[in-house]
């Protein structure tokens, strides 16, 4: 929801319109967004970011992207929190405490919204390589449980 002043354009809503109208109709949007906005420069709490979560899911559920003109489902997931930050320490500085809030926070949004939800923190972890992606060994175990709430909300 927010452009990165020092890196440029991350901002998942100018992405989303146009990929919801150009792969449309869609039966179910995942939305696994917020790491970025972690970082310190972008001074958001773990609410904020939550907010900004609700926001785009807001835009998918207004969308006519779905089969027959209607909204697909969504699911969102929430990022595990950071791992080690060595080279990523200034930059994500406050941020491993706001990370390891937001599966709480996205579980109340994806509520209100009424849509599916995984917390990631509950399947994988972030990696001690960079603190912020996910190790090769992570990837099958995110897959597995990704798996299950597909087939269970598309059923």
């Amino acid at each position: 929801m927010h452009d990165d002043p020092v890196e440029g354009n991350k901002n998942g809503l100018t992405y989303l319109i146009p990929c919801l109208e150009s792969h449309k109709p869609l039966d179910l949007v995942v939305l696994m967004l917020g790491t970025n906005d972690l970082k310190l420069r972008m001074s958001k709490t773990s609410q904020d970011i939550a907010k900004s979560v609700g926001r785009l899911v807001k835009h998918i559920q207004a969308s006519e992207s779905g089969s027959g003109g209607l909204a697909p489902k969504v699911l969102i997931i929430a990022p595990p929190p950071l791992g080690r930050l060595d080279d990523f320490a200034e930059s994500f500085s406050g941020g491993s405490e706001k990370s390891r809030s937001l599966g709480a926070r996205y579980r109340i949004i994806a509520d209100e919204r009424g849509c599916a939800f995984l917390d990631a923190s509950t399947v994988i972890r972030s990696s001690d390589v960079d603190g912020i992606h996910f190790d090769a060994d992570q990837l099958p175990l995110l897959a597995s449980a990704l798996k299950e709430i597909v087939v269970d909300v598309l059923s």
